[in-house]
């Protein structure tokens, strides 16, 4: 009797190519299946086996649904659109396609809802293809690291928690603290590498609205539109008077639009504003579809919702053509608490964290970033060098005044080099401040914040030192070519640039007037306290009698 042997390498093979000859069978035009029960965007679907996950299908009256749940008697169908025509024992037919959008450049300046389909008013988008939207995001050998950066505008970000192409940076915070703000301070600062018209520099944007009120979507887009930047940005739109299906979907078509312009070597920004109110969506999609719910009632994978969107965005390998897309994610907190079930998720996906704190916000510093609990995992090796060697130490410097602040609050006195940290560290906060839709260049960041931690804001009363920022810029470009040469400079601040922005920097200050005196410590104490002859202040314990 002949010995039976199994060769793995047989049975790999066999399996192997049995998955490369496979295909789906086409749907079945005389499969038709039946409504059993449908509310509240979903609908119970029997008689249609055949059904593949994600599959579109349509009901009677041409509304579509997808098919989520595939139990053995029926399929869980999430209704995509207006759901009150819907009743029992009507036809439902499969498409034999699975959930697709339309991409292609035509979607710049256009406002379109998750399916794809424009929302503006403007005519038909002219598309080059249709790309899935449960597509694999790239491998880690398909990935390079992140190296190149995607300047915000904003100096507090820039400086201190830098952003590179490819990367994923959270902005969390409680409602009203400027979240958005910094979105679109950011895809407005895009405007001059889109006027230069260099493939290496453009950048285009998507914003995916999820959940916000439509008077917030058309103020957004008014935004745009005000400052240049529509041209270059695709909005898709799912208010909250859309059905959960759409606030679900959004984010997964925005960033199916950005894949495709990264796949064919081009930069991508992409902000979800907020994934908070697609968790939610997802929440009641799976309760109504009466799947087991977890922790604060989300399902199981509503961990794997957000992961495999965010792992969407990359910086791709030179093979692939080099393009990248970075997402600007955004999570709501409710009393500043980022320890909750979908902020801790979300902070573990991402590449760090900016955390805009409300009481910092409420007493008018804005962008209101809490320096001490934000940080940017990778984003320190994009960062313009210029700009790295001169804010090496800020994020320090103003940890320690947060320190002694609270300190001061209860001291009656004093000594002069605390005073003086406190002065500076002031000058230095009141620096960071920057008004909405005003981004600036790096070359502008860089030399403001050399100005102050040289100290030549240390004499400046708090409420000028805005004033001399803009009038210090304002008399660089006059009279040196120096702001143009550090936004050229590929090293750190040094040799003869430093030494000409020393001496244009010591002329401007000394035709600058302040409108009053300055709070400073005074050269003369300070000078005394560097010297160690100045007396510190001591607590003494003294004994009850």
């Amino acid at each position: 009797m002949a010995e039976l042997t199994i060769s793995p390498e047989e049975i790999r093979g066999a399996l192997g190519r049995f998955v490369e000859s496979y295909k789906p069978e086409a749907a079945d035009k005389t499969e038709v299946g039946k409504v059993v029960t449908a509310g509240d965007g979903i609908a119970s679907v029997s008689g249609l086996p055949g059904t593949m996950a994600n599959e579109i299908l349509r009901f009677e009256d041409g509304t579509l649904g997808l098919a989520q749940n595939l139990d053995e008697r029926e399929i869980g169908v999430v209704i995509l659109g207006e759901f009150s025509g819907i009743a029992e024992e009507q036809n439902v037919y499969r498409t034999g396609e699975v959930l697709s959008v339309p991409v292609g450049d035509g979607y710049l300046g256009r406002v379109v809802d998750p399916l794809g389909n424009p929302v503006d008013g403007l005519g038909d988008i002219e598309t080059v293809g249709r790309r899935e939207l449960e597509l694999q995001a790239a491998g880690v050998m398909d990935r390079k690291e992140v190296k190149e950066p995607l300047q915000t505008g904003l100096k507090a970000i820039d400086a201190m928690i830098p952003v590179g192409r490819g990367q994923r940076q959270l902005i969390i915070g409680d409602r009203k603290t400027g979240k958005t703000a910094i979105a679109l301070d950011t895809i407005i600062n895009q405007r001059e590498n889109w006027a230069s018209g260099d493939p290496k520099k453009q950048v285009r944007c998507i914003y995916v609205a999820c959940g916000q009120k439509g008077s917030t979507i058309a103020s957004v887009r008014r935004a745009l539109e005000d400052n240049g930047a529509l041209e270059y940005t695709t909005i898709v739109s799912a208010p909250a008077s859309d059905p959960a299906g759409f606030k679900y979907l959004a984010p997964y078509t925005g960033s199916a639009i950005g894949q495709h312009w990264m796949y064919e070597g081009k930069h991508v920004l992409i902000v979800f504003d907020d994934l908070s109110k697609q968790a939610e969506a997802y929440r009641a999609i799976s309760l109504l579809l009466r799947r087991p719910p977890g922790r604060e009632a989300y399902p199981g994978d509503v961990f794997y919702l957000h992961s495999r969107l965010l792992e969407r965005c990359a910086k791709l390998s030179d093979a692939l053509g080099g393009g990248s897309m970075t997402g600007l994610p955004i999570i709501e907190t409710k009393a500043n608490d980022v320890g909750a079930f979908i902020p801790t998720n979300v902070i573990s996906i991402t590449d760090g964290q900016i955390f805009l704190q409300s009481d910092l916000f409420n007493a008018n510093q804005r962008p209101a970033v809490d320096v001490g609990v934000s940080v940017s995992r990778v984003g320190g090796s994009a960062q313009t060098k210029p700009l790295r060697g001169v804010s090496g130490t800020l994020k320090l410097t103003l940890a320690q005044y947060r320190s002694l602040e609270a300190f001061a609050m209860f001291a009656s006195d004093l000594d002069p080099v605390t005073r003086r940290q406190l002065d500076r560290g002031a000058r230095m906060t009141e620096l960071l401040k920057q008004g909405q839709f005003q981004p600036m260049s790096a070359a502008k960041q860089t030399v403001s914040i050399w100005a102050g931690s040289e100290g030549y804001l240390d004499e400046i009363p708090v409420s000028d030192v805005l004033r001399f920022e803009a009038e210090y810029h304002d008399y660089l470009e006059r009279k040196t070519n120096l702001l143009t040469t550090i936004g050229e400079l590929k090293d750190k601040l040094g040799g003869d640039v430093l030494a000409e922005l020393k001496k244009a920097t010591d002329a401007f200050a000394q035709e600058f007037q302040p409108t009053e005196e300055g709070s400073g410590a005074g050269t003369e104490e300070f000078a005394a306290a560097q010297a160690d002859d100045v007396q510190q202040e001591q607590i003494v314990m003294q004994k009850k009698r």
